[in-house]
């Protein structure tokens, strides 16, 4: 496992992330091997949010803490708030009570990194500025960050914030890169060429705010997977023939484009299955050409100018 400077704050986090949007059914013993899994590949890095099985997900997260408490030393826990039904909502009085509610399902005293979910139209920076303040000085939470954020709008309330923004959690993958689409493209007219969210990559880059991707083995929102999906025919192909000479499996190969890009990103895998946490894993072991890097990119129907 390799791993990275978290926003450039000290914190060293796995470049593979667990995601756990997905466990809330899963039976305690077979999430405690789970969570085992993914500490001995060296993931140490595990996401949650309070919106996750309607807080079921974190709730027998904690419930695996609770019996095996040594485990809690071991990780790096972030959660994410800011949606409600019907409603984003980035006030004061929401933040703090979704982190006392995340801290009591997981049974932990504080969390390691809390981000704001999804951009809130009434966001006001002072007020958020107000929620981290507190948070941070009572030790409930040690870094802040951000999910599914343009470039203005992380910079906007950057502005009003005294803690710098470490992550910004975003959709990204070989069949979801209109991040780096816009760029390829720029001075052209070419399909792609829209920026559509304020050269965020760039910003990121630039700002040393780390790109965690999520689901990044999905095509459109969340339609499906692309591996082995039989309308991806030349992209399979391609990712098969470059996974027999890397020696990994496509959905490691998967994983390695991402973190190929000099952006040093992390990949969150949603996965519930341990023998896809440890291939995804492996990717980690390998670094992807620049020939093969884009021969896999063109492969998934994008074109250069």
């Amino acid at each position: 496992m390799r791993y990275l400077d978290l926003g450039g704050s000290g914190l060293q986090v796995s470049e593979i992330v667990l995601g756990c949007m997905r466990i809330s059914q899963m039976e305690e013993a077979v999430l405690e091997k789970h969570i085992r899994t993914a500490l001995e590949c060296g993931v140490n890095h595990f996401d949650h949010a309070d919106i996750y099985g309607g807080g079921d997900c974190e709730r027998v997260f904690g419930e695996v803490l609770q019996k095996a408490p040594q485990l809690r030393e071991k990780m790096i826990l972030q959660s994410k708030c800011g949606i409600r039904p019907g409603q984003y909502d980035f006030s004061k009085e929401h933040i703090l009570e979704s982190v006392d509610g995340s801290l009591s399902r997981l049974g932990v005293e504080y969390l390691d990194v809390l981000l704001l979910h999804r951009p809130d139209a009434l966001m006001e920076p002072e007020e958020v500025a107000e929620a981290f303040v507190q948070l941070e000085k009572s030790g409930k939470v040690r870094r802040f960050g951000v999910s599914n954020f343009n470039a203005r709008q992380l910079e906007l309330l950057q502005s009003g914030l005294k803690q710098k923004l470490v992550a910004n959690q975003l959709q990204f993958g070989i069949m979801h890169t209109g991040m780096i689409d816009h760029a390829l493209c720029a001075n052209t007219e070419f399909p792609g060429s829209e920026d559509r969210d304020g050269e965020i990559l760039d910003y990121c880059r630039l700002h040393k705010v780390t790109i965690q991707a999520w689901s990044p083995f999905q095509f459109g929102f969340f339609e499906g997977v692309f591996l082995g999906n039989e309308n991806y025919p030349q992209l399979n192909q391609t990712l098969t023939e470059l996974a027999g000479k890397y020696g990994v499996t496509e959905t490691a190969l998967a994983a390695a484009w991402i973190l190929r890009h000099p952006a040093k990103m992390q990949v969150i895998a949603g996965t519930t299955n341990s023998g896809r946490l440890q291939e995804i894993c492996t990717a980690c072991e390998i670094e992807i050409s620049r020939e093969d890097w884009y021969k896999i990119y063109l492969a998934a129907g994008n074109k250069l100018p």
